[in-house]
């Protein structure tokens, strides 16, 4: 075994640790055979000496010349390869000498090329380390990292360069956390920091986890940075990603660490941390979701605004109330598991529900710049200070949606609109009656049932599937199966063309035609053109638009019929050229310019009949003295009641319903919404002049 120094080698386990193996291997072969010619020897000498029958001295003790005589004998006869006569004068082989020095000398010329680098290494990182705490020092005044940022706010501009709408940040008085209620603190602590109170400002053990499950996870699941370190990018140095902020920061973080206290650290961010609708604080997100003072926060009301902080525009509990409460029972499991609170009392604690403080009406474009808002989330916990919002909302098209708004009068009922170019740029949007009442809208988070608008998928996988506008369908009474749907007035005309089909919008020929295409075909011809709603291929009932979507979703899939390439995506914030980084800058016209579909040969024939439909179809309220394309919808007992169209280059979705889903008397999509869509039209496009030629 090699795991040993030989006995009588002289060789101290540290240096023999320090041995390559073959040197090992060699010292370990010389002594054996030094021990195997010693043994030898001796053995020759006695058998002599008994021979001659003369008394002899022990073999260590023989006169020289003697030992000298038997050993050259042991030599000759054993023949080793390491051992000479010259290694039997006492101490170890002149080999395992020679050995051990060739070692300390390699040994000592590495560790001396070791000290002088690292000695030119440390002089080098310390010069280097100085500058930059100059530099931060100078570029990071440590003087403000103590006081917050100034409030954050947003301009909502239209695309002219207008201002439609001014968000000021929501922030009342700091909170001192040694005045809340234990558990507050602790949710916070729990979610964003369990390492709080043991680290100092910067936590290598946290982002080495992070770091891990992130990898596991295969995407960004959690964060590494404290506390302490979130207060010192909201204090100073904002959401900016680069080297010479992250630097800051920690130069910020160390600085805060060593003038406030742990107590004073957590009530500094709990009083500037963001919680979604530009509420900032814990006080005023009490206030805002609760109408309560933080002082009286209950456990599970913590909990729900200690897990808004991850994510707060997309967690915003009025807009995601389901996804606050998941988030919420995440936060009671860590602050189960760090200890903070028991089993019994994670049991008792119900989800907590909101008490949202009234709002103040703001001008009129609201509804567009909550959606364009929501859009931020990328820029959660990022962005600070007055940040200019660039639209593509225009100011005159929004007028237009007003006043047709006003002039059609749909009675009790709610009523959206949304209108966009080819390229999804919206351009107006009305997400209800009154903003002021109901900030509800209705046409970016109401998800109900398009109706007969649907069909557009159905005759789109029937146009793909080789069908012609032309060919035969059956629209007589479905008398066999389980789903028997009837047409509108049970009206039915036996052998009719496709294009009558639609134009009519028999929903039995409709559920027909899917069975023959195959509703997965019409599941992915939707799928195509952007709808993301739920849709089962065992079920019949998708081919008349029972899958809940939402307005803005649907008319993007016809701006992608009008436009002869999908999927349309909707847009309302324009990047400008000086918010891109580099390589947005450059590979933005590659990414943004091709659409996967551009050129689908059944697009110009499902135009075709989108524009019999107004023509002679369900649609002809909508007509306009210009080339009018759209599609009517209403849902069973008319609680839904759309017209989706386009014209030139505007394509416009109509709603029309009541927010408790109960049945509207004698409305359909041809009736107020068509009427509501073609006076906005009228307008938008200026073709009240040529409507009064028509009419003369």
């Amino acid at each position: 075994m090699l795991n040993a120094p030989p006995p009588d080698s002289g060789i101290s386990s540290e240096i023999w640790d320090g041995l390559a193996d073959p040197d090992r291997t060699r010292i370990a072969e010389t002594m054996r055979e030094q021990a195997a010619v010693e043994a030898k020897a001796s053995e020759l000498y006695y058998a002599e000496m008994d021979a001659s029958g003369a008394g002899c001295p022990p073999w260590r003790t023989a006169p020289e010349h003697l030992r000298e005589h038997y050993l050259k004998n042991a030599l000759f006869e054993l023949k080793p390869r390491y051992v000479g006569l010259a290694d039997f004068g006492g101490g170890p082989p002149r080999i395992v000498v020679a050995t051990i020095e060739g070692h300390r000398r390699r040994g000592g010329a590495v560790v001396a090329r070791i000290r002088k680098i690292t000695k030119y290494t440390a002089y080098s990182l310390f010069s280097l380390l100085a500058i930059l705490v100059l530099w931060l020092a100078v570029t990071a005044p440590l003087n403000q990292s103590l006081q917050p940022i100034a409030a954050p706010s947003y301009r909502v501009v239209a695309a002219d360069g207008q201002t439609i709408a001014r968000r000021g940040a929501i922030r009342t008085e700091p909170v001192d956390v040694t005045r809340l209620p234990p558990y507050v603190g602790q949710a916070f602590i729990a979610i964003e920091d369990r390492r709080f109170f043991r680290h100092l400002g910067v936590d290598p053990w946290g982002m080495g986890r992070a770091v891990w499950r992130n990898f596991w996870a295969g995407r960004v699941t959690e964060g590494g940075s404290t506390i302490s370190q979130q207060l010192a990018k909201t204090s100073f140095t904002g959401g900016e990603r680069t080297m010479a902020r992250k630097a800051q920061e920690a130069l910020i973080t160390i600085w805060l660490e060593a003038w406030l206290s742990k107590e004073e650290i957590l009530s500094r961010y709990l009083s500037n941390v963001y919680f979604g609708n530009n509420v900032y604080g814990l006080r005023a997100a009490a206030r805002y979701y609760f109408s309560v003072e933080p002082e009286r926060l209950t456990l599970s009301q913590a909990t729900m605004l200690a897990g808004l902080v991850n994510a707060p525009n997309r967690l915003a509990p009025d807009r995601n109330l389901a996804g606050a409460q998941a988030r919420a029972a995440l936060v009671l499991r860590a602050m189960t598991d760090v200890g903070f609170v028991t089993e019994a009392e994670a049991r008792r604690a119900t989800p907590a529900r909101l008490r949202l403080a009234p709002r103040d009406s703001t001008p009129t474009g609201t509804y567009f710049a909550d959606w364009v808002l929501t859009q931020l989330d990328e820029s959660d916990r990022e962005e600070y200070g007055d940040r200019r919002v660039d639209t593509t909302l225009e100011r005159d098209l929004q007028r237009s949606a007003i006043a047709a708004m006003r002039d059609v009068d749909v009675g009790s009922h709610q009523a959206a609109l949304v209108a966009m170019r080819l390229d999804g740029r919206v351009v107006a949007m009305l997400g209800g009656r009154d903003y002021g009442r109901s900030t509800f809208n209705r046409a970016t988070q109401a998800r109900r049932q398009p109706g007969s608008t649907f069909k557009l998928f159905v005759y789109l996988a029937a146009l793909r599937a080789g069908l012609s506008p032309q060919d035969m369908i059956e629209d007589e009474p479905i008398t066999s199966g389980e789903y028997r749907p009837r047409n509108y007035g049970n009206t039915y005309r036996g052998e009719i063309t496709l294009a009558e089909a639609f134009a009519t919008s028999s929903n039995v020929a409709a559920v027909r035609l899917a069975r023959r295409v195959g509703i997965g075909n019409v599941i992915r011809a939707a799928r195509d053109l952007g709808i993301t709603a739920p849709m089962r291929e065992d079920d019949p009932s998708i081919a008349l638009g029972t899958a809940n979507v939402s307005l803005l979703e649907m008319t993007a899939a016809y701006a992608a019929v009008a436009a002869g390439s999908y999927p349309v995506t909707p847009q309302g914030i324009i990047t400008r050229p000086e918010d891109m980084g580099i390589l947005e800058r450059l590979f933005r016209p590659l990414v943004g310019s091709g659409r996967s579909g551009s050129g689908d040969s059944a697009f110009d024939p499902l135009r075709g009949m989108l524009l019999e439909a107004v023509r002679g179809g369900t649609g002809r309220a909508a007509q306009l003295p210009v080339e009018t394309f759209g599609k009517t919808g209403t849902t069973q007992d008319s609680r839904d009641a759309l017209f989706i169209g386009f014209a030139g280059d505007l394509v416009v979705g109509v709603w029309v319903g009541d927010d408790n889903n109960q049945p509207m008397q004698n409305v359909t999509g041809g009736g107020l919404p068509a009427r509501l869509w073609r006076a906005f039209m009228l307008r938008a496009m200026r073709l009240n002049a040529l409507e009064r030629e028509a009419e003369e």
